[in-house]
């Protein structure tokens, strides 16, 4: 107590001043995750297109986001009743047949591309693998100028 009575007299003291009109921590990041939630809202996937700058280069760097929904390595149906709620994505490129899972919540980055147009199917995806929502980007990788040799 004596030490937040110092801290807040040194505060006003310097001129510093509180407003109530501040977002409050809530509103930015959400319910406390330390309490069950009786409703959620549906989860939101915003995924963006990839960096102009690594597509030279055959790499796609995509940065991607969620609300109402944390991304996280935990799977199987007892994860299904965590609240808030998680998941992870399935990423599928250029139509394959088979696509990965992550779970780093972290930018994806493929590298190997080849000059042309193509996708990434992003599919949001709760902890038994089943799909929420799903966003497609479609880009072209750019001709290659090839390196000059410098002797």
């Amino acid at each position: 107590m004596r030490i937040t009575h110092f801290i807040i007299t040194a505060c006003l003291s310097a001129g510093l001043t509180f407003t109530a009109n501040a977002q409050s921590a809530k509103d930015i990041r959400g319910a406390a995750p330390v309490v069950q939630l009786t409703s959620e809202p549906d989860p939101v996937l915003v995924v963006d297109q990839p960096l102009a700058e690594p597509l030279t280069q055959g790499r796609v760097v995509v940065q991607y986001r969620t609300e109402n929904l944390r991304i996280l390595p935990v799977y199987g149906a007892a994860a299904k009743n965590v609240s808030p709620r998680i998941g992870h994505l399935h990423i599928t490129v250029d139509d394959t047949p088979w696509h990965w899972a992550d779970a780093s919540n972290e930018p994806l980055i493929i590298n190997g591309f080849t000059a042309g147009t193509h996708k990434i199917l992003v599919e949001l995806a709760d902890p038994t693998h089943k799909i929420i929502t799903r966003k497609t980007i479609t880009f072209i990788v750019p001709e290659s100028k090839g390196m000059e040799m410098h002797h």
